[in-house]
């Protein structure tokens, strides 16, 4: 047996049999090695690859390629360069750290490359100087180095950068490496312009929200079906509404606490306009501007509406006192010319009148109660003619101590003819020794003013007997502190409670369009609290109303004791 098998072994020898299978072994294993070093080529691309879908920075997407590359091929050195501008700067380089951010020089093997828009292998002799030449500089005239591929970066046929690596030993590079090496710069091309481009929406993104978040109005994103998307969380001053609100997710659940869609949206408008939208809405004693701005996706539809609240109320009471200013203003120059052209004719009135008297010089005489008649009527014009011009300029009339009740007489001169010609009963209750008030005068008169016009308008109607009653006093407060107030009475048809809360809005008016504009109160609360105080008011409809102003005592005190 053991000699059959020494006759086989024998004969395969001689046939070649054991020869051919140690040629296909050889050839067994260096495929198996090809096959490790392009499975190693495909994890380092596919590694790259995947690094583009993650923040990951260029430095450590070629760091992360630098330590793979030798299972593949020779590869002492690895450079990334990117243009900026017309410059081209080494980004990358491992390991030499000190060429990064270095600008390379035109004569560069690296612009070269640029330049001629192709790969290009450069194998070195001993001449060291050749080396210093990959980069134009004195970076590399140490380094030993024997083979140098240079590949460009593509993005849409224009060049970005450029890709080299560079061996120490020489004929270290066939066309299979070649090969790899433009597949390289080609997957780093793509990886640089995503992640450029992830720059540029990151920082697109970043500005929109900051911008989106630093006004100081409320916004809100909404989207088609009224889903409140996103907000600056800002204050809303509808927030009184808004937490009654049930879920809080539709806008006018979230921003008005509705239940249902507001009559007053405009979306509808944007949606059929594709154009922005306002319009001013007065609430809760607030007068709020309303914008609405579409919002369009890449396709120009809009997807959103951005919902923009601006609260003009301070605006609007400003506004007001303005135009009541520039009433009283021209009022004045008007009151100006009538006091000049009445003066002069009163005196002469006056004068003569009394003249007359004297020469009679005997009071029992049938005409002296007439010419006392008309002297006193005189006198009565020019302190009117004298009111007139006090209430209409208002530089005049400084904060200072105030007499309360000086002033009531002061507009019940001027407004008692207009009042008592409307059948009118006017009593005064006005409290003594009614301590000084620091305050404007000319801006209380505006305000007595107004509750005496107001208080005949709620007269109009009523049958019977009208009367307004205008009272003084003191009072405290809840802390103690004392305060002086002024009410003014009427018994007329009084304030239905739903409109009580909005008198004080500006332009609300319930009267005609041609008997008032909706300022007066609104003006006089601002005049009010510019003082410390308030007004307060009682209605009971059909009774009447009383409308009180009130004012602290304590800036008088504080002013009289400085003086002292």
């Amino acid at each position: 047996m053991k000699l059959v098998e020494q006759k086989r072994k024998l004969i395969e020898d001689l046939t070649g049999v054991n020869s051919s299978k140690l040629n296909y072994y050889l050839e067994l294993k260096k495929r198996n090695e090809e096959v490790i070093k392009q499975n190693n080529r495909l994890e380092i691309v596919h590694q790259i690859v995947k690094d583009i879908n993650i923040d990951m920075s260029i430095e450590d997407i070629i760091h992360r390629a630098y330590g793979k590359l030798p299972l593949v091929l020779p590869c002492d050195f690895l450079g990334l360069a990117l243009i900026e501008g017309s410059n081209l700067k080494m980004k990358v380089m491992v390991p030499l750290k000190e060429c990064m951010n270095k600008k390379l020089a035109n004569e560069s093997l690296l612009w070269e490359c640029i330049r001629e828009k192709e790969y290009r292998l450069y194998d070195f002799t001993e001449n060291k100087n050749m080396c210093a030449k990959i980069c134009g500089g004195d970076d590399f005239k140490e380094q030993c180095i024997g083979s140098l591929v240079t590949v460009p970066l593509f993005v849409r046929g224009k060049a970005i950068g450029m890709l080299a690596l560079a061996a120490q030993k020489k004929n270290v590079y066939n066309e299979s490496e070649l090969g790899f090496c433009r597949h390289l710069a080609d997957q780093l091309a793509v990886c640089i312009e995503n992640a450029r481009l992830y720059e540029e929406v990151m920082r697109s993104k970043r500005e929109w929200e900051e911008t989106f978040a630093s006004v100081i109005d409320p916004l809100y994103l909404i989207d088609l079906d009224f889903n409140v998307i996103r907000s600056n969380n800002r204050d809303n001053p509808l927030a009184t509404n808004a937490q009654t609100a049930p879920g809080g997710q539709k806008c006018y659940n979230l921003i008005w606490g509705y239940t249902e869609k507001c009559k007053s949206c405009l979306m509808d408008q944007v949606l059929a306009t594709g154009k922005p939208a306002n319009h001013l809405v007065q609430v809760n004693g607030l007068v709020l501007d309303m914008y609405y701005y579409p919002v369009f996706n890449s396709n120009n539809e809009i997807y959103a509406i951005i919902h923009h609240i601006q609260d003009k109320t301070e605006k609007v009471k400003m506004e007001a006192q303005l135009i009541q200013l520039a009433k009283l203003a021209a009022i004045g120059e008007m009151a100006a010319g009538v006091a000049h052209e009445l003066n002069s004719p009163m005196t002469v009135i006056i004068g003569t009148a009394q003249m007359l008297l004297r020469e009679l010089g005997n009071d029992e005489h049938p005409r002296t109660e007439f010419l006392q008649d008309v002297v006193n009527c005189g006198l009565r014009c020019k302190r009117i003619i004298q009111n007139l011009l006090t209430f209409s300029r208002q530089d005049q009339h400084p904060v200072g101590a105030t007499d309360l009740n000086e002033q009531v007489n002061k507009v019940l001169s001027l407004t008692q003819y207009q009042i008592n010609r409307n059948k009118v009963t006017i009593k005064t209750h006005l409290a003594d020794n009614l301590p000084p008030v620091e305050a404007n005068a000319h801006q209380l008169q505006q305000v007595l003013t107004n509750f005496f016009l107001n208080a005949r308008d709620a007269l109009a109607n009523k049958e019977g007997e009208k009367i307004i009653t205008v009272s003084t006093g003191l009072s405290k407060n809840d802390r103690g502190e004392e305060q002086i107030w002024l009410a003014v009475e009427d018994n007329g048809e009084g304030i239905e409670s739903d409109r009580l809360e909005k008198i004080f809005n500006p332009f609300y008016t319930s009267k005609e369009a041609t008997k008032g504009t909706g300022l007066g109160l609104s003006v006089s609360l601002g005049i009010a609290q510019a003082h410390g105080g308030t007004i307060e008011v009682e209605s009971v409809p059909g009774e009447g109303s009383v409308f009180r102003l009130v004012l602290p005592l304590v800036q008088a005190a504080c002013k009289e004791g400085d003086g002292e």
